[in-house]
């Protein structure tokens, strides 16, 4: 048989209205998709993430089978290469089609490594329309052309425009864009109280069979598969999304940035995966919080925080990570070169808001956006950790975790590698906004308080460690000076204290 298209589908590519199977005919054109080794040690990946891929493309799989579609899909544990693009390779030289027909990988060493085997196999590539995203990556190319520094809102407000989105007469709802300072909502002592649990999908005999595979085959990865209860189907995804809006959306946007122990998911949407995985597009999940909205079940501060999240921040990421992904990837213009501390990967630590944040990681596979912004990726800015190394961490540890989406929250947003080309100004902040957005510290031995002597947070040394280090830099910057400024507070004594605890903190805290 003659094949006309070899249709590519990676594991983050599962929906079945994508453009690579538009004209797809059943008598020439045969479906690809492969388990790789590769793709779960490239980064030392959580076993939940390999497993919500590989379950995800089991289900995937066995829907296109029922309906018919020639489908070649290679197991974990099936003989060939471990890499992908290597097993790739030889598909294309065993069958020999006219064109590798796919949709743009997720990952820029993904994608280069599939043109490459194309072109060595003499394959037509061809990459069609992603019609996933809300903006392609040509049109977010022609809005940044030009700019040198780029900004979320201004985009975010050229996308409520684009799409007609809380908009009235062209303006914004409410008469403003953006309601950030009413999100920002912390419990309290009095706590959370109770919250309702987001929806639970037990392993069916077909999401068992990864968690086996993965359980035997990658038995050293970090992370556990006992709480694995993820969506991995276009159906389980739907459910998950009713169950946010008719339980968490109203709370939400109040309370996105708060965090409490022992509770890993709070007012959040738990939606990420299905949305990562294609399961669910933005389109779809936008327009029902908007019915929400318009029915008056959500507040306006609300709604607009949740659309923000994925008509701004989610499309912008993509964008950024598009444009240049080979330079975003090697930035480092804070010269940051401390290694990982080693607890990142065993939660095995004094401090309660990183042992509870990591130990949930470990054990779910998640953590908020302000748990890895402001918990993990702030201790990392903090101590001055090797982008390429705490990048490599994120990529690895959560569930959702897809280069194009992971690598400019984690080296623009969060560790300013990129020197301030996706955000104006470090998310550098000490143990007080911890203690001023948890109960983290009230089970802690370190005072937030308190920057030197035994009972100092570290985050508080190292955030004013941080100041010292970089004020040549900051000290006249236009958003960040003031916080700069606050170091005049400080005697000649008082820094140097903080700079000897801090360089005990590095050695203590070294791998090595």
């Amino acid at each position: 048989m003659t094949i006309r298209h070899l249709v590519v589908v990676l594991g983050d590519q599962l929906n079945r209205n994508s453009s690579a199977f538009d004209d797809f005919d059943p008598a020439t054109d045969l479906v690809w998709m492969a388990e790789r080794r590769g793709e779960s040690e490239h980064v030392w990946s959580h076993k939940a993430r390999s497993a919500l891929f590989i379950a995800a493309m089991r289900h995937f799989a066995a829907e296109l089978q029922r309906e018919g579609f020639p489908l070649r899909c290679a197991k974990l544990n099936d003989a060939g290469p471990d890499d992908l693009t290597a097993l790739l390779q030889e598909t294309l030289q065993h069958l020999k089609p006219e064109r590798l027909i796919i949709i743009r990988p997720g990952e820029h060493r993904l994608r280069a490594g599939i043109q490459s085997v194309a072109a060595a196999c003499g394959v037509q590539y061809v990459e069609r329309p992603d019609r996933h995203f809300l903006v392609s990556v040509d049109d977010f190319a022609q809005w940044a052309k030009g700019k040198t520094e780029l900004r979320m809102e201004n985009f975010y407000r050229w996308m409520r425009q684009r799409h007609d989105i809380l908009l009235e007469n062209g303006k914004p709802v409410g008469g403003k864009w953006n309601y950030d300072a009413d999100n920002r909502g912390s419990f309290g002592r009095q706590g959370p109280g109770w919250v309702p649990r987001p929806s639970a999908f037990k392993p069916d005999a077909i999401t068992q069979s990864a968690l086996d595979d993965i359980e035997a085959t990658l038995p050293d990865h970090p992370g556990e598969l006992n709480r694995f209860d993820w969506p991995v189907t276009r159906e389980q995804a739907q459910e998950a999304l009713t169950d946010f809006l008719d339980h968490r959306l109203p709370a939400f946007g109040h309370w996105q940035d708060a965090m409490w122990t022992g509770e890993p998911w709070l007012y959040h949407a738990r939606l990420s995966t299905s949305m990562n995985l294609r399961l669910l597009s933005p389109a779809e999940v936008i327009d029902a919080a908007l019915a929400r909205f318009h029915r008056g079940e959500v507040s306006l501060s609300s709604i607009e925080g949740f659309v923000r999240q994925i008509l701004g921040w989610r499309e912008y990421v993509r964008g950024v990570y598009w444009l240049s992904p080979e330079r975003l990837l090697a930035s480092n213009a804070l010269r940051a070169d401390a290694p990982l501390p080693a607890f990142y990967w065993t939660g095995d630590t004094d401090m309660h808001c990183m042992r509870e944040t990591i130990t949930q990681t470990l054990q779910t596979g998640y953590a908020h956006h302000i748990q890895r912004l402001m918990v993990t990726g702030n201790f990392a800015l903090l101590l001055g950790v090797a982008p390429a190394q705490i990048h490599e961490w994120y990529l690895a540890i959560y569930v959702d975790a897809v280069e194009w989406v992971e690598a400019p929250n984690t080296l623009g947003m969060s560790q300013f590698a990129d020197g301030g080309r996706m955000v104006s100004k470090p998310y550098a902040a000490s143990g007080r906004y911890i203690e001023r957005m948890s109960n983290y510290c009230t089970d802690c031995r370190f005072k937030p308080g308190e920057a030197v002597g035994d009972n100092a947070c570290p985050f508080t040394t190292l955030y004013w460690d941080f100041l010292d280090r970089h004020k040549a830099r900051f000290w006249n910057h236009p958003r960040a000076a003031l916080q700069w400024r606050s170091l005049e507070r400080l005697s000649e004594d008082q820094r140097e204290a903080i700079r000897s605890r801090a360089r005990q903190l590095r050695i203590e805290y070294s791998p090595e």
